[in-house]
């Protein structure tokens, strides 16, 4: 089972009730690249800048079953060896009885850049592809393409401010404990995880995320004790069988009141 790919499906399938729309903007999604700077570490800090249409809204990395993650092509880009995505906090949404992640007003995302040649430019060329919905939902895909300059190392405050807008770690949460337990199930495997942090507002979230993204994680179902919030979710791998699975590849968000918490791994 293949989340990403089967929801691209079912948004392509919108895709002619979008084309007869009359209300519909001639342009939903903008990106432009923040060249930002060189650290005395070697890493280019930058950022892509989302403009959306007014009233749309896009997706979060693991958006929830009613819409897509954002999907990077870093391909045709030279003297780049590696880039990291960072997401500021995201807002949670409700349409239809079904339960979204995401972003209504655009969005800065810091990216961190690591060049093949510490001190030369970086040539960033690729493409990005987000779901943008408002009744309806498509799948956009945005070129992008920009000079980082190598010599440049004063960094900028936009993309700066931008780095500050991320979930907490358990650290900086307070977070005490995390504890996970896992269970074979039919077709795949159970998580339960008890987490010590307060309520931050009347409806948190927790979203539970592997790396192998080729493995589904239901959404969460929650309960609390006292300030222990235990969050249940289903994995299902394509093969639908039991897997090993490691506590410390186990990453869980928590979201409410504008804040998240970020948390990697479990005991």
């Amino acid at each position: 089972m293949n989340k990403i790919t089967s929801s691209l499906a079912a948004l392509a399938l919108l895709m002619p009730a979008y084309a007869v729309a009359d209300d519909v903007p001639d342009v939903l999604a903008q990106v432009e690249v923040m060249p930002g700077w060189r650290g005395d570490d070697g890493l280019h800090r930058a950022a892509l800048a989302i403009t959306l249409a007014p009233g749309w809204k896009t997706y979060w990395r693991t958006p929830g079953d009613a819409g897509i993650p954002p999907i990077f092509d870093w391909s045709g880009s030279e003297n780049l060896s590696g880039a990291g995505v960072s997401f500021p906090v995201p807002y949670v949404f409700y349409e239809n009885g079904m339960r979204s992640i995401g972003y209504d007003d655009g969005m800065i995302l810091p990216i961190t850049l690591r060049a093949n040649d510490d001190g030369s430019d970086i040539e960033l060329e690729g493409r990005m592809t987000i779901g943008v919905c408002l009744d309806i939902c498509v799948p956009v895909e945005l070129d992008f393409a920009a000079l980082l300059p190598g010599a440049e190392t004063t960094p900028s405050k936009a993309i700066s401010r931008a780095m500050t807008d991320r979930p907490m770690t358990s650290s900086e949460a307070g977070v005490e404990y995390v504890r996970c337990d896992i269970e074979p199930i039919r077709d795949g495997m159970r998580i339960t995880a008890m987490i010590d942090v307060p309520p931050m507002s009347e409806k948190d979230v927790a979203v539970i995320e592997l790396p192998d993204r080729s493995i589904w994680v239901s959404e969460a179902k929650m309960t609390r004790r006292g300030n222990t919030l235990v969050a249940s979710a289903d994995m299902v791998p394509p093969d639908a069988q039991p897997f090993i699975l490691s506590r410390q590849d186990v990453r869980i968000t928590v979201i409410g009141g504008g804040q998240a918490i970020d948390i990697r791994g479990c005991d």
